[in-house]
């Protein structure tokens, strides 16, 4: 006899490329996919952010309607409950008794623990758990050094990853599900969620929508319609307008789009219209993605800590929350930091060059501590990534992954440089 799985969806929505669902299919006669908005990703952190602001989970909920959709198709269908997840999901393995839990696997240490504690009521009830590692683009087991041995510089994992490593192939979504009878999707308000609801600014680079079917329409647009993948490393520094990067990331984020997948259609793409440098640095910034990952596996709490992965005791700096404020609200001493901080506010994205920018006048010209910093853009972003989020931040402030020590950043140069015309300031500080 077959047996009845729950696949525990998490930050992996999509049905392409998802070896957890397909392997929950492949071994088992009834599958049941579950998504829990656990409540503790809802709550205000120790930092007095929320934990999710309602950019962030505006994006969830169209992921989750179009995740839902995709499995209707198929013949199943999404069960979404919330609360906390070592609750909800045993609650749903005795009403449909589940013999096994299949889930992606977690990296972090807030996830771990969650995954922990579900795996621990599961064992009451006799009931499996399987994590699948489903998040990177090179699959860990195939990484030319074992975890602990990760060079603790990019450079050095890139070359040697690059050259000995393979990545394994996207894998193809599957044709049918069968499961119970779902019921139609019931997702929460943001007012549920205890959020109020902020429409994206009409400035913003792109009126961000969640789900798989959006992330693969922007793919096809900045690949194939307009062929921009060809200049993406001329353009990327860039601040204004929708097409000056991939703006893969907030799909990316929550697993709207694997990783592979994205690396399957890079070379579909230099098949067609040739490889160039552009090509290769979008894979080039998936590698990174990767290493951060890597990187919390081999160092787990120590990117939440003032002092990172550094071994030296430092006390951490003492809050100042009118230079905070000022820094929030885009009041600050230099119009280049409040252009960005107010972009970041109003519509919960900023480039890449913004980023670095704001994290290193947080850290250096505000001498903040920087975990303040990472927490709020933890609350703010779409596209926020847990080991993306806190290693770039442990990163600019000096305490990460960077040879270099402290970066500092002259903030009007960079303005000078990327922002020229004052385009993007004039933009945002109208």
């Amino acid at each position: 006899m077959k047996i009845t799985a729950l696949v525990w969806f998490k930050t992996d929505l999509r049905i392409q490329d998802n070896e957890t669902l397909v392997k929950a299919i492949l071994k088992s006669g009834q599958v049941i996919p579950v998504y829990c908005l656990d409540e503790s990703h809802f709550a205000t952190t120790s930092f007095g952010f929320k934990k999710t602001g309602s950019f962030r989970a505006q994006f969830l909920l169209e992921s989750l309607q179009d995740l839902d959709a995709q499995l209707r198709a198929l013949g199943s269908g999404l069960l979404v409950v919330k609360g906390n997840p070592a609750v909800e999901l045993p609650k749903l393995a005795q009403a449909y008794q589940v013999q096994k839990v299949y889930a992606k696997r977690e990296v972090a240490f807030e996830e771990i623990q969650t995954e922990k504690a579900v795996q621990n009521e599961l064992f009451k009830l006799g009931c499996e758990f399987e994590s699948i590692s489903t998040s990177t683009l090179y699959h860990a087991e195939d990484l030319p050094f074992s975890i602990k041995d990760i060079p603790e510089v990019f450079t050095a994992f890139r070359k040697k990853t690059e050259k000995d490593a393979t990545v394994r192939p996207a894998i193809a979504a599957p044709k049918q599900i069968h499961s119970p009878q779902i019921p139609p999707l019931q997702l929460p308000s943001l007012a549920d969620l205890g959020l109020e609801k902020n429409a994206i600014d009409n400035r913003a680079v792109l009126q961000f929508k969640g789900g798989e079917s959006e992330a693969h329409a922007r793919l096809s647009h900045y690949f194939y319609d307009t062929q921009l993948l060809s200049t993406y490393k001329e353009t990327r520094n860039g601040m204004v307008g929708a097409d000056y990067s991939s703006k893969f990331s907030s799909w990316l984020a929550l697993g709207c789009i694997s990783a592979r997948s994205i690396y399957a259609e890079v070379q579909q793409y230099e098949n067609q219209f040739g490889p160039n440098d552009s090509t290769y640095w979008l894979v080039f910034e998936l590698l990174w993605r990767d290493y951060f990952r890597f990187m919390f596996k081999k160092h787990k709490t120590k990117y939440f800590l003032y002092a990172g992965i550094k071994t030296e005791k430092v006390l951490s700096k003492s809050l100042n929350e009118k230079l905070l404020s000022q820094w929030i609200n885009g009041t600050t001493n230099s119009d280049f930091i409040n252009a960005n901080m107010i972009e970041l506010k109003l519509t919960g994205f900023m480039s890449n060059r913004g980023r670095q920018n704001v994290a290193s006048y947080f850290c250096n010209e505000l001498q903040q501590d920087w975990r303040i910093g990472a927490a709020y853009f933890e609350q703010q972003l779409i596209d926020y990534d847990v080991c993306s989020n806190w290693g770039n931040w442990a990163y600019l402030a000096g305490v990460g992954n960077d040879p270099r020590g402290h970066r500092y950043f002259n903030i009007e140069k960079q303005a000078a440089d990327y922002d020229k015309n004052r385009e993007f300031r004039n933009l945002w500080l109208e």
